[in-house]
């Protein structure tokens, strides 16, 4: 670790250097200054963890001197030194942002221990900024698990987004991981530490959904005995995901409209306008522009919402992170169930990845979860999984041996990637991490060349 730096900023020369010297020999890095300018020119060029920095001294006085100094360097500590304290002189000091304040004559061991709790308190600091970051993205890595193209743009597109407040529309097939995606966005933007509200359009009433969303006043409706606040005033200056947007009744597509153009909107039963704060995010499994042609959906309102899209790939258009998902969710749910799962045995694997995933990745965690409940040994075989995926791929008849399932699962795998790949053979074997040469002659001596097109 490196040693910590420490600034001493004094105009009396044998107390300076003598105080620099004692704070070497204890390990420090440590420079000095005679005044507040020559303090502030090396404070910016060595970045002190922290100053010592005397009151009373020629020109500048280190009152004045200390708000220069923690623009300068806004993480470090200020200790202030003088020899004529008074009360009123502390308390200012502490006003502008002082770490701590000593007396002259010091007392060295007290400056010690006073410099040891700060660059404690520091690096204490850092510590819990870093596990911040870890925590955030291990939360974001679970979020998004895959290596594909597809998800590798997805964000991409995520992290161009969330810079931004402007309003987002996610589409693709259920069990995608549309709100992840949005969680995903809000957890990256300025406003992360703000509410987080997703409204199931499909999941409420539609008698209902008005009042979910922009809340009621007392007596509004039968019912409405007290007054009430909507999602979109509970998301504060958070964001707001309308998840289903294409399930929501037309005559509420008018309402949510004036919300999206004017940004406020009114309680049911009352006449203040309330300020809409929230961003919005909408997302869908429709496609919403063929329920516009249909008049089911407002075509000004979907315009206002799909001002920037993403589109999250189905599970069986992405199978190269079928395995890396695999391993998430058994690390994740050995945790949540107290299992020690080492895998899938490669029988299994190959169900896995033979299988066309309907219900995406949500499908997924829950046939993870059954077979690890269901599995006796320390690998999950095709005997905990559903039969509907035990069904999805031909055996070799001597599956037993272990070169011929190798080859079937080769085989199985390139075919795979090959037609991911559109049939281009170099994009393939770049996708595979092998050259195009190994891959033709895997191909060859698996029988796959007269089948396969370039």
């Amino acid at each position: 670790m490196m040693p910590a730096k420490i600034l001493v900023i004094d105009d009396e020369n044998l107390f300076r250097e003598d105080l620099a010297k004692l704070l070497s020999r204890r390990g420090y890095d440590c420079k000095t200054a005679v005044d507040g300018n020559m303090g502030l020119t090396v404070a910016e060029e060595f970045g002190p963890d922290v100053i010592l920095c005397d009151i009373v001294m020629p020109g500048q006085n280190g009152i004045e001197l200390l708000g220069e100094l923690l623009r300068i360097c806004p993480e470090c500590f200020v200790i202030m030194i003088t020899a004529y304290g008074t009360i009123d002189t502390a308390v200012e000091a502490f006003r502008r942002g002082a770490s701590d304040y000593i007396m002259k004559p010091l007392l060295i061991e007290d400056v010690l221990l006073k410099i040891e709790r700060l660059i404690d308190h520091k690096l204490l600091n850092r510590e819990i900024r870093f596990l911040k970051r870890q925590l955030h993205r291990e939360i974001e890595g679970s979020l998004l698990i895959g290596e594909s193209g597809q998800m590798q743009k997805v964000r991409e597109l995520i992290r161009k987004v969330s810079t931004t407040t402007t309003t987002v529309l996610i589409t693709g097939a259920s069990g995608t991981g549309k709100e992840l995606v949005a969680r995903s966005i809000h957890k990256n933007s300025a406003s992360a530490q703000e509410p987080f509200v997703a409204i199931n359009c499909a999941g409420i009433p539609e008698h209902l959904l008005e009042s979910e969303l922009f809340g009621h006043t007392k007596g509004a409706f039968t019912g409405a005995d007290t007054e009430r606040e909507g999602f979109f005033e509970i998301a504060g200056s958070g964001t707001i995901l309308l998840d289903e947007i294409g399930e929501m009744p037309l005559v509420l597509q008018s309402k949510l409209l004036r919300v999206v153009e004017e940004r406020e909107f009114i309680r049911v039963g009352g006449k203040k306008s309330i300020p809409a704060k929230a961003r919005f995010m909408a997302s869908t499994n429709k496609n919403l522009e063929e329920l516009v042609q249909s008049g089911q959906f407002r075509q000004d309102l979907y315009f206002r919402l799909a001002v920037f899209e993403i589109h999250v790939p189905s599970l069986k258009k992405r199978r190269d992170d079928i395995a890396l998902l695999c391993e998430h969710l058994l690390k994740k749910l050995n945790k949540e169930l107290k299992r020690n799962c080492r895998g899938l045995d490669n029988d299994a694997i190959r169900m896995i990845l033979s299988y066309s995933w309907p219900g995406n990745v949500r499908e997924l965690r829950n046939v993870i979860e059954r077979a690890m409940i269901l599995a006796t040994g320390e690998f999950i075989t095709p005997a905990e999984l559903p039969p509907q995926i035990a069904g999805s791929v031909e055996f070799p008849k001597n599956s037993d041996d272990l070169r011929i399932s190798v080859a079937a699962y080769e085989k199985e795998h390139i075919r795979r990637v090959l037609s991911a790949a559109g049939g281009n053979k170099e994009e393939c074997s770049r996708r595979l991490g092998i050259n195009a040469s190994t891959l033709y002659r895997k191909m060859a001596d698996l029988g796959m060349i007269n089948n396969s097109s370039s």
